[in-house]
């Protein structure tokens, strides 16, 4: 086992959050504010978080949610600008999301109005949770983070706070996968892995991991 490995450490992964105006990104639905956090080495070296001004009108419903109003939103930057912004500072690096099936969406179609295209891979703290805590009450982020003894990291359904409880989830799932499943490297590919394997299945996937 390496040091970096023995300190709970594993690539650079970027832990990414959106809030938008609604379920899928379109003409009416967007991207209302975003959240980067860089995780190396079992630390955050770097963060990254700005509201973002899509044009589109947040509905009362999701104001309530997330505290993020219309007024808030008419002095922040473009979205287009801030997207820009967080794709230069994520550029190639493996991310990461809580049930990042809805972040990857909005992640690329951001992109896509840049004229890019996603070329790294998502790995989902919510599938990966699904399957290495089965006990848990459920698996939504704010449970997880209190079940786990996790720290509180501010305002659930803002993108920062939500960033860091997913890279602090991350973290304890890694470490998990390395005590109880002895494992002596996790990576992000491994999560990805892990992520597709059926739940009832991990077990027998983890074991042929371990050994090589």
């Amino acid at each position: 086992m390496t040091e970096r490995q023995a300190k709970g450490g594993m690539e650079r992964v970027a832990v990414i959050d959106f809030e938008t105006t609604g379920l899928s990104p379109g003409t009416g639905c967007r991207a209302t504010e975003i959240a980067v956090v860089l995780v190396e080495n079992g630390r955050v070296i770097d963060r990254f978080q700005s509201l973002m001004n899509a044009g589109v009108r947040v509905p009362p419903e999701i104001e309530r949610l997330t505290g993020i109003s219309n007024a808030m939103l008419k002095s922040a930057p473009p979205a287009d600008a801030v997207m820009r912004e967080a794709a230069e500072f994520v550029g190639d690096t493996p991310l990461v999301a809580h049930n990042a099936a809805f972040d990857r969406k909005f992640w690329d179609f951001e992109l896509a109005r840049l004229g890019r295209t996603r070329r790294q891979d998502f790995a989902c703290t919510l599938l990966l949770a699904r399957r290495l805590l089965p006990a848990a009450p459920n698996h939504q982020l704010g449970t997880l983070t209190r079940w786990a003894g996790l720290p509180a990291t501010g305002q659930a359904h803002r993108a920062m706070a939500d960033a860091e409880m997913a890279a602090n989830l991350m973290g304890h799932l890694a470490q998990l996968l390395r005590v109880q499943h002895g494992l002596a490297e996790v990576s992000h590919p491994l999560l990805c892995g892990i992520q597709k394997v059926a739940a009832k299945q991990v077990a027998d996937y983890l074991r042929r991991v371990a050994s090589g």
